[in-house]
């Protein structure tokens, strides 16, 4: 996939070898194109990232990955022509395709509320259903009278089927191992508060990140 996410950016009118202003493009495409990808080295992929961490930087905090905001099925001039064709080359490697080729600043977007406005239930898309999002609140301290007392609620973010963002009670049993949250298991003072955000690209490969606050 990586050697054809240039098609896919110049698809967006995205530049990997220009610095380009983020309002020049929907960064939720860039988000979902680098993540997919596996953040390759460029500024819009830079940029992406930022934005995709800084939504779980508190607060409040937002789903990392707004695809809803992402027109997949957009249209462009002089053409039937829709980006989530342009996905579906990138991704699947339908390399039978015809070579596309699209103005800068003619999408239309067509969105849906609240999930992709294309179907994105095949595997392929599955790198958006591995995202989640753990907020994570504990503290621990014995007391005077020899107690072990404990506090902690967990809330976890994640994707469904159409890329629809759900958040939901969770446990500290769930909180992934690759967290720096660790509950002394001697009960001595703790206190952890973070927001934990972990994710696996097209290939598998399994990424993460945790904001302290």
């Amino acid at each position: 996939m990586k050697p054809l996410l240039p098609a896919l950016f110049l698809g967006l009118g995205l530049s990997t070898a220009a610095v380009t202003p983020a309002a020049a493009y929907p960064v939720d495409c860039a988000i979902l194109l680098c993540l997919a990808g596996g953040w390759p080295a460029s500024v819009e992929c830079a940029h992406a990232r930022a934005v995709f961490i800084r939504r779980i930087t508190p607060w409040p905090i937002e789903p990392p990955l707004q695809i809803w905001n992402c027109p997949m099925r957009a249209s462009f001039r002089g053409a039937n022509r829709s980006l989530d064709r342009l996905f579906d080359i990138a991704v699947r490697g339908d390399l039978a395709a015809p070579a596309m080729s699209f103005p800068e600043q003619a999408v239309e977007p067509m969105l849906v509320d609240a999930q992709a406005d294309v179907d994105i239930s095949d595997p392929a898309f599955d790198f958006v259903r591995s995202i989640r999002v753990f907020e994570i609140t504990y503290q621990q301290r014995r007391s005077s009278d020899g107690d072990c007392n404990s506090w902690g609620t967990v809330y976890m973010g994640s994707y469904g089927e159409q890329g629809d963002y759900t958040r939901m009670r969770s446990s500290t049993s769930a909180i992934p191992e690759a967290s720096d949250f660790a509950i002394p298991a001697s009960c001595s003072s703790y206190w952890h508060r973070s927001v934990f955000v972990e994710w696996r690209d097209y290939e598998g490969t399994y990424g993460h990140e945790e904001v302290h606050y």
